[in-house]
């Protein structure tokens, strides 16, 4: 049986996710309820329009809805339904997620995420719905 992980094991568990370093995403800030991540934006995150690819904004912000509730409910979660609004698009330079819960209850939680450019510039908004995986129960 699993046992609930701190807010530490729980930052390492994504800094070792395979795919979390293949993006190159990076963690600015993580501790309970309050997470901000980064991506430095190189040309492989580029579209055929030369602009930041909806895809990695969707991981993004999937990754920071997510980074932020297993923070609060020191639980593994999956995300059950996520919706993306592109604002504006970027073409290179830093790129900063963070994430706020809505609601959380014992077995799904409403989240919603940003995604701003180093200048503040809103370039996505994004909502989520995840299922919280309980000791003993799989996903």
């Amino acid at each position: 049986m699993a046992t609930a992980m701190d807010v530490k094991e729980i930052r390492r568990s994504f800094e070792e996710s395979p795919f979390f370093q293949h993006m190159g995403i990076n963690i600015v800030h993580f501790e309970e309820n309050e997470v901000k991540i980064k991506l430095q934006m190189k040309e492989y995150v580029l579209n055929a329009n030369g602009t930041l690819h909806g895809g990695v904004h969707a991981t993004m912000l999937d990754y920071v809805q997510g980074m932020l509730l297993r923070s609060v409910s020191k639980t593994r979660c999956a995300t059950i339904n996520s919706s993306i609004q592109y604002l504006a698009p970027s073409t290179g330079g830093e790129i900063y997620a963070e994430g706020k819960i809505l609601q959380l209850g014992y077995k799904t939680a409403f989240m919603e995420g940003e995604i701003r450019d180093s200048e503040g510039k809103l370039l996505a908004k994004g909502s989520g719905t995840f299922k919280l995986i309980r000791d003993g129960e799989d996903h």
